[in-house]
């Protein structure tokens, strides 16, 4: 049973109750979109509780934020006002890690976020979920962050600060306790 990617009834149950309260109290996230359509696909597709739960689980409040139009996948953002608690402490990648040769962090955001069945907001997604709210006030985070940038050892992160979006980049091996990652997914 260790390592299933799988929820007990009353786990999903909890889970399914969170996300329901969150859709409707947040309902200028998702204009136009019904729960009983959200549920129904997430019954439909299990697998995908389960890193729902992960999200939920490190303090990520995911919420619907729209549907894909071609795909028709309803997408979830990490919707927590700072960057999830649980995931802070991270440098960006293994590779990153692997480089650092002392102080190294718990682990790395590109990891735990595939160890998840998630993926990390890319920057036109960043700026998409800050059209929503203010988010990342006071803490930072990774993005993902393209090759080109990444082959010369840097890393993309965001935050909200002084009425604005930011885009900032550090070494991939850096790590901060205020800076963590926010995640996607399509259901």
């Amino acid at each position: 049973m260790k390592g299933e990617k799988k929820l007990s009834p009353k786990q999903r149950e909890e889970l399914l109750r969170g996300l329901k309260a969150r859709f409707e109290k947040n309902t200028n996230r998702h204009k136009g979109l019904e729960w009983a359509k959200v549920q129904a696909r997430l019954e439909a597709k299990a697998e995908k509780l389960w890193s729902l739960n992960e999200m939920e689980r490190t303090g990520g409040e995911p919420d619907v934020v729209g549907q894909d139009k071609k795909t028709s996948e309803y997408i979830f953002f990490d919707c927590a006002p700072q960057t999830p608690r649980d995931r802070v402490s991270l440098c960006y990648d293994n590779e990153a890690l692997a480089a650092r040769k002392e102080h190294k962090p718990k682990g790395s955001a590109v990891s735990m976020a595939a160890a998840m069945g998630v993926e990390l907001l890319t920057e036109e997604q960043y700026f998409e979920l800050q059209k929503l709210g203010e988010f990342d006030t006071t803490r930072s985070s990774w993005i993902k962050t393209p090759a080109e940038i990444r082959k010369l050892g840097g890393a993309l992160y965001c935050c909200h600060r002084y009425g604005r979006v930011f885009v900032g980049s550090n070494g991939a091996e850096s790590y901060y306790s205020g800076r963590a990652f926010r995640a996607s997914l399509g259901v």
